[in-house]
């Protein structure tokens, strides 16, 4: 669920917005711990959102980070910026839209979509606005990692 910034008449808000967005972060730590609890071996899906094409060995190092950081949360990450390159040429304008749209499958099985950075890029935005249209919780991060409120 996203919290819009902006108050039922229509005018921005951000006070409420932030607190708002402040009891849905804890709303879903708390969700997880009880998970975990019953199931011990619990690890949500979430889908790793961050920049690829720029600045492609720096971003793939900051995505292979991201993912082990996802680890560490007990989440099991899924990159595919990460893994379709491999076998898709980023040049191609085919192949890139193939990646895109097989990204975007496997976001529908994801129960979260982390998004790494303040920088959005036009493959990110689609990704988020996909995320956003399904209702998907997305949780926003700093480049350290940290959760921020956007």
């Amino acid at each position: 669920m996203s919290v819009s910034k902006f108050n039922h008449e229509g005018y921005f808000d951000p006070t409420v917005h932030d607190a708002l967005r402040n009891i849905e972060i804890e709303e879903r730590a708390s969700r997880r711990e009880i998970l975990q609890k019953q199931i011990p071996n619990y690890r949500p899906l979430v889908y790793i959102c961050s920049p690829y094409a720029d600045d492609i060995p720096n971003n793939e190092r900051r995505a292979r980070q991201f993912c082990e950081y996802a680890v560490q949360q007990r989440c099991i990450p899924i990159a595919p910026h990460l893994l379709f390159p491999q076998f898709l040429d980023e040049n191609n304008p085919t192949d890139r839209e193939l990646g895109t749209f097989m990204g975007l499958v496997l976001l529908t099985k994801c129960a979260e979509m982390w998004v790494l950075g303040a920088y959005i890029s036009t493959g990110m935005q689609r990704e988020i606005d996909k995320a956003e249209e399904r209702g998907l919780p997305i949780r926003f991060f700093s480049e350290d990692f940290e959760e921020v409120i956007p």
